[in-house]
């Protein structure tokens, strides 16, 4: 069976690499301005979008001396809007458009008052901003590209 892939900081590389190069000295969570960096059961630093979002200051990369986190990397995240959004069950809610500053989220006017939320992947950064303000947490972040690795013989 396989796992969803964990949100790690920003500039993480591959799970195997990240887990031989991280020495869960905790520096990239104490660096974050945001404090969205948590440690996962194993103590590796994990991304919590319960408070806050991710500005992509690179905090976290600059305090990280072991080089697991590397800002050449890209940021793999989107958002994904599961059918349990307020907007789908006939209720006017847009409170994820309110706080996507990449304006990824829109609202689409239908006959009758009712308005179908679209979400520009294109333009989602990825940051997590939507997510602990959706009042029905619909909202989460999904990989975009999963990496493919091997671990050198």
């Amino acid at each position: 069976m396989n796992e969803a892939p964990v949100q790690r900081p920003p500039g993480a590389s591959g799970e195997i690499a990240f887990h031989d190069a991280c020495t869960q000295c905790g520096d990239c969570a104490r660096a974050c301005p945001e404090e969205i960096i948590m440690r996962d059961k194993e103590g590796l630093p994990v991304l919590s979008f319960a408070n806050g979002e991710c500005t992509f200051c690179n905090a976290c990369i600059d305090a990280c001396e072991p080089g697991a986190l590397n800002a050449e990397l890209p940021w793999l995240w989107r958002a994904q809007v599961a059918n349990t959004c307020l907007s789908d069950q006939g209720v006017h809610c847009r409170t994820c458009q309110d706080f996507c500053d990449a304006r990824a989220i829109g609202f689409q006017l239908k006959p009758g008052g009712l308005a179908d939320m679209s979400l520009d992947r294109d333009s989602c950064t990825g940051c997590g901003a939507c997510i602990a303000p959706c009042p029905v947490g619909a909202i989460t972040l999904v990989q975009i590209k999963p990496e493919t690795e091997a671990r050198p013989c």
